[in-house]
């Protein structure tokens, strides 16, 4: 019985609608490239929930293309920003991990990428965030955060044309474990942490 609820909520939050801000994000797994262990792995959320760690997905339209890269670049910059943050880095897209991994390793921008890249070939990750075009088949641009407790605490969507901030993600994240950390504070606009 315990097992048939179990597999409705697991529909419930698939065939309703993504999953929007406030809401506690399902389990799911999707196949990786570790460029830090140059090799292929895999994604849990259910594990990275276990880790106590904050998670950011960032999805990305697709490899070898002009914008992608240059967004990857700039995220792997602020990689160590962020992980200082105590947030795990994960971007994905509806490539293959055998995709993912050919263009890492020869794309002179992704260089510097350490953080996961995982793959969503099928879009079943990138539906549960809304972010999947049934059209091309390729995700949106879409930064989602997610607290230590499993829940999405924001979400940033917008189409393949225009480029994220990873500085302006960093601040978010910073923002975000702050008030995690003090539920009875704001923080305002231009919000910086103390130094």
């Amino acid at each position: 019985m315990s097992n048939n609820n179990n597999v409705d909520e697991e529909v419930s939050c698939c065939c309703c609608g993504p999953v929007t801000v406030g809401d506690s994000v399902p389990c799911f797994e999707m196949d990786a490239w570790s460029p830090a262990e140059v090799a292929f792995t895999k994604v849990s959320s259910c594990k990275l929930k276990e880790t106590g760690k904050w998670t950011v997905l960032f999805f990305y339209p697709a490899a070898y293309t002009p914008v992608c890269p240059t967004e990857l670049e700039e995220l792997a910059e602020n990689h160590a920003a962020l992980q200082k943050l105590g947030a795990e880095v994960i971007s994905v897209s509806t490539d293959t991990k055998f995709v993912q991994s050919s263009w890492q390793q020869s794309e002179k921008l992704l260089e510097g990428v350490k953080f996961t890249m995982a793959a969503d070939p099928t879009g079943k990750v990138s539906r549960i965030f809304g972010v999947y075009d049934e059209e091309t088949g390729l995700a949106l641009r879409g930064t989602f955060i997610i607290s230590p407790a499993g829940k999405l605490v924001s979400s940033e969507v917008s189409y393949y044309n225009v480029a994220r901030s990873a500085k302006e993600l960093v601040r978010k994240v910073e923002a975000n474990v702050y008030v995690g950390a003090h539920p009875d504070q704001v923080c305002p606009a231009r919000w910086k942490a103390a130094k």
